[in-house]
């Protein structure tokens, strides 16, 4: 038996933030929690959200104190901020940082018990569905608006926590490509990136399925045309829509079914050098491939290398192999991806910690090939 948790609701396509009048009034919500960060703000991409709340009458209120890797502290300030609205409903308006602070906000707001944010790490049962959230993201890589993961850093023991709950999934998504044209090329090309790991990991991930194959499949052909696209001009708006439903699409897969240990060796680099989510999975995803090829994954990398619509037949699974991995390379390059972990301060000094923290990060598991610290610790080498 298969179980797979999405969004009740989702809103897809370049000013579908306009729903928002009808769905706030039909679900009687009468004060709002606007959760956002500063970047936003000045960005002018909030105001386009609050014209629509003032043509609808709403009441608001406005939290912006998060940062590029939302701490707990963070977490704990949105939750007093939502108990001083009174606000019945959240509206995060972000990317993946925003959105995961507004998730643990709202599993706070029915499970306060957590209020330590702490005892959320890893897979846990909370005891009740999350307050309501309406997520509208503002980048096309985390999926945070439909995948029932969330991740906060713990500052105190410089890691990241992941945190797993079903109970944690918006209630709605608005996916408005028209949130996304002020990226800059940088983070265009970061989160793109995100969202192609997330593919790539979700499809020979332990877990898959050939459900969410369907999904990350998907994924990959539309990142690998549109990507360089909307990295190139952020104002095509086909791109950025094409990018919008790739991130949201193979977000129902790895949600669902699994990450390996691109993301394992991520969420460290993150929580101790403050290294980009996005920068650290584009960096160590092609090395990490090269690695997960020697698994029962290994037939599947004929499909990616299609996905960017190279020819495989009558090519050896070998082969394939290496057209996948160059692919991905010849992306990243494209992006101009940073390419070595020493331009983030990281040195052979710093590799046992970080392999220890990848080791037991919570995606691990899903890796396709059995793994150690030891090896884990050689792949983080390879990339000095």
């Amino acid at each position: 038996m298969e179980r797979y948790i999405f969004n009740e609701c989702v809103y897809l396509g370049a000013g579908s933030r306009e729903c928002l009048i009808d769905e706030i009034n039909n679900r009687k919500f009468k004060k709002i929690l606007l959760v956002s960060d500063k970047i936003i703000v000045e960005s002018g991409v909030l105001n386009k959200v609050e014209d629509v709340l003032l043509k609808g009458k709403f009441k608001y209120t406005i939290f912006t104190d998060i940062k590029p890797n939302p701490t707990i502290e963070n977490v704990q300030k949105g939750y007093e901020a939502l108990k001083e609205s009174k606000a019945n409903v959240i509206i995060a308006v972000g990317g993946g940082s925003v959105i995961d602070t507004a998730k643990a906000i709202s599993i706070i707001a029915t499970n306060p018990e957590h209020i330590d944010v702490v005892s959320l790490d890893g897979a846990v049962n909370t005891k009740n569905r999350a307050f309501p959230l309406i997520a509208m993201p503002t980048t096309s890589g985390t999926a945070a608006e439909v995948t029932i993961n969330y991740v906060i850093t713990d500052t105190e023991n410089k890691r990241k926590m992941v945190c797993v709950d079903p109970h944690d999934v918006p209630i709605m998504s608005v996916v408005d490509a028209e949130l996304m044209q002020t990226m800059p090329k940088g983070l265009t090309a970061s989160t793109g990136m995100d969202a192609l790991t997330h593919a790539i990991e979700s499809l020979i991930t332990k877990g898959a399925t050939q459900f969410s194959d369907m999904f990350a499949l998907e994924a990959i052909r539309t990142i690998a045309e549109y990507l360089p696209i909307a990295y190139k001009d952020g104002n095509d708006i086909e791109a950025r829509e094409k990018m919008a439903f790739a991130q949201y699409v193979v977000g129902m897969g790895f949600s669902n079914v699994g990450l390996g240990i691109v993301h394992s060796m991520a969420h460290p680099l993150g929580g101790r050098f403050d290294v980009a989510h996005g920068v650290a999975n584009a960096m160590l995803l092609p090395t990490v491939m090269e690695y997960n090829a020697e698994s029962d994954a290994k037939s599947k990398y004929r499909l990616i290398a299609q996905c960017f619509g190279l020819k495989t037949e009558g090519v050896s699974d070998d082969r394939c192999v290496k057209l996948a991995v160059n692919a991905v390379k010849k992306l990243s390059k494209k992006l101009n991806i940073p390419s070595s972990l020493s331009e983030f301060g990281i040195k052979v000094k710093d590799l046992d910690a970080l392999s220890k923290d990848a080791y037991n990060d919570i995606c691990t598991g899903g890796n396709p090939r059995k793994t150690s610290v030891k090896d884990i610790k050689n792949l983080y080498r390879s990339l000095l």
